[in-house]
């Protein structure tokens, strides 16, 4: 995101918790958390949007198992408040903030041989089985906070136009995760996995992100990506990031993407050069299994126009270092072409 001018970011430890929501219909806050372990071969992402003033909460759980099997479910649990991260059985703890979080849900996961039966939400729930899962993973920083509330210089609230907004406040960390994923039975421990999570609060309807690329990559305790690259129409694309080295962020001045689409425009791999202050680096990516998710347009808007989030398991390669992690690739679709890609800005 561009920041308006003569604003800044504020850190807040108490933002952390869930805040009071402001008076719009479409307040959104949401906490996200993935996790991933190359020796059992498991990744994973949760998440919870809570949407009070709408009555219900969005709650997504993914897991990648081993073999490209993918379980997924997406609840819109009934909420009266925004007093805590649980819903659809679902459950976000903070033990100590910016440091300690716990992360649980127990229910139902729809496995999908084919993950690509999700681009067809409705044929994928009828035609592929529920099994029961069980998640309890503990998640603890490796890295510093990054981000906090946009805020004006001297730390008063900013005005957001609720229509065009999608957040007020964004934090995200590099995370170091234990714990056990249980599917159907079958128990995945992660002992040494790594992980990422982010939070935001505020304003957000999905559709004003038009388009993007996330990469939010930890390699071990020491060594970490972020790369985030957002376009809008008739734009420059912003580019924005930083890479973790032994506990410091080096911001990053410099992306250039390469992907490899196939005939779906859904991302195959790709190469990220990128640079700080100090170096510059080459990431290879490749797409492991990758499911493709959906928001609707607004009432009022093309039906033909819809916004697409591809969350993809990718294998990433870093300075002889190799992780799993995940790729996020976010576009307004028009008639099947990525609004990025009819702009030729991907």
């Amino acid at each position: 995101m561009i920041f308006p001018p003569n604003t800044k970011l504020r850190l807040d430890p108490r933002d952390e918790y869930t805040h009071t929501p402001e008076p719009v219909p479409n307040y959104n806050e949401s906490m996200y958390f993935n996790a991933f372990d190359m020796k059992s071969g498991i990744g994973s992402w949760m998440r919870i949007g809570n949407r009070v003033h709408e009555g219900h909460a969005e709650m997504s759980c993914c897991v990648y198992l081993p073999g490209g099997e993918v379980g997924f479910m997406y609840y819109r649990p009934q909420i009266a408040n925004n007093d805590a991260m649980d819903a659809g059985g679902m459950r976000f703890d903070v033990v100590e903030p910016f440091k300690r979080h716990k992360v649980r849900y127990e229910g139902e996961l729809l496995i999908m041989k084919n993950p690509l039966d999700m681009a067809n939400p409705s044929h994928a729930f009828k035609n592929n089985p529920k099994k029961p899962s069980l998640i309890e993973l503990e998640f603890e920083g490796v890295s510093p906070m990054h981000g906090g509330e946009i805020v004006t210089m001297d730390g008063k609230p900013i005005e957001l136009d609720p229509n065009n907004s999608v957040f007020r406040g964004h934090t995200e960390q590099n995370m170091a995760v234990n714990g056990h994923i249980t599917v159907d039975g079958t128990r995945y421990p992660l002992v040494e996995g790594t992980g990422y999570r982010d939070k935001s609060w505020g304003p957000r309807h999905w559709h004003n992100f038009f388009w993007y690329r996330w990469v939010p990559m930890t390699f071990s305790r020491d060594f970490g990506v972020l790369l985030s690259i957002n376009g809008r129409p008739d734009d420059v694309p912003h580019v924005s990031g930083n890479v973790l080295r032994n506990g410091i962020y080096e911001p990053v001045r410099k992306i250039e993407l390469k992907t490899d689409w196939d005939e779906r425009y859904f991302h195959r791999s790709f190469v990220a050069n990128f640079e700080t202050d100090k170096r510059a680096y080459e990431m290879k990516a490749k797409v492991l299994t990758l499911i493709p998710l959906r928001h609707k347009p607004r009432p009022g808007q093309d039906p033909n126009s819809f916004t697409r989030i591809t969350e993809a398991l990718t294998e990433y390669e870093c300075e002889g270092r190799k992780a799993y992690g995940l790729s996020e690739f976010c576009d307004v679709i028009n008639d099947g072409i990525p609004i990025s890609v009819a702009q030729g800005q991907a």
